[in-house]
């Protein structure tokens, strides 16, 4: 069978370099019409694969160095939304070991979270509302958030209408998922980086074109997509220089609000950010 792209329904695709780092058998791919990157297949998640995915090891690694190895990117994403928070209603969907929610509780009127994977729900116990899927959280949110979830979905256009159908009518969803025009797998083209970040869990990429066009398929009415960039200078000094992750702990010292600032600006000018963060809202 022709594969067909999940967008726009083309049948062209051009492989991408690099390989999927747990699965050699599947191949990273870009519809040639629109930009889509998706894998050769996504047959390997099934029903209720997120509830024991082994995403954070073979062996689950404690939800305390789960939250620990988290905890930068929590606490950016609860202080980049501390005012829109304040006093609401807050769903946090595909919410990982808790961390955004754990914090959002000090603000909000009332948060739950969707996480799938048993240990989470075990490890919170009544200390957080944890579901185990969108259905049992109801709906009414003024905030739903989805971080780093959305790559993961089998069919993302019928979560994120589903999701805007939780909104209340004044309501906003923000989401945030890896950029396929990340600098290291575009512009600079690193070998070591492209059969590193691309994973059998990961079944799409977006840019800002395709998440822009996925959002108005779903029914939203987008506010923005824009470019963020995570990692610093010195992590990706250090892949080209190392080949391998970890530069912007090793190289600590070229860490600087000033640098990292005008690289992020940079790299968002031309479209090669490694994040994108989208807010939408019910139409």
């Amino acid at each position: 069978m022709t594969q067909s792209c999940y967008l726009c329904h083309a049948t062209n695709f051009v492989p991408r370099k690099g390989n999927v780092r747990d699965n050699p058998a599947l191949q990273v791919i870009e519809c040639e019409a629109c930009g889509l990157v998706t894998l050769t297949s996504i047959d390997h998640i099934r029903s209720k694969h997120y509830e024991e995915s082994g995403m954070h090891g073979q062996s689950p690694q404690p939800i305390e160095a789960w939250l620990r190895e988290s905890a930068a990117d929590d606490e950016r994403r609860f202080e980049m939304l501390k005012p829109a928070l304040v006093n609401r209603r807050v769903l946090d969907f595909g919410s990982g070991a808790g961390g955004f929610a754990q914090r959002a509780q000090s603000v909000v009127r009332e948060i739950a979270a969707v996480e799938p994977e048993h240990r989470v729900q075990t490890y919170w116990g009544d200390r957080m509302s944890i579901y185990s899927s969108i259905d049992e959280a109801g709906g009414d949110y003024d905030v739903i958030t989805a971080f780093h979830v959305v790559e993961h979905l089998s069919d993302p256009r019928a979560m994120l209408r589903h999701l805007g159908e939780c909104l209340a009518p004044s309501g906003r969803l923000v989401i945030e998922v890896p950029s396929a025009s990340d600098a290291l797998l575009t512009l600079y083209d690193c070998e070591a980086f492209q059969r590193f970040t691309y994973w059998s869990q990961h079944l799409f990429l977006f840019t800002r074109r395709t998440m822009d066009e996925l959002l108005r398929q779903a029914g939203l009415r987008v506010v923005s997509v824009q470019e963020y960039q995570r990692y610093s200078l010195a992590n990706h000094l250090y892949w080209l220089s190392r080949g391998v992750p970890g530069g912007h702990e090793r190289w600590r010292f070229l860490d600087r609000q000033e640098l990292n600032s005008a690289y992020a600006a940079s790299l968002a000018s031309i479209g090669m950010c490694d994040t994108i963060i989208a807010h939408v809202e019910r139409p």
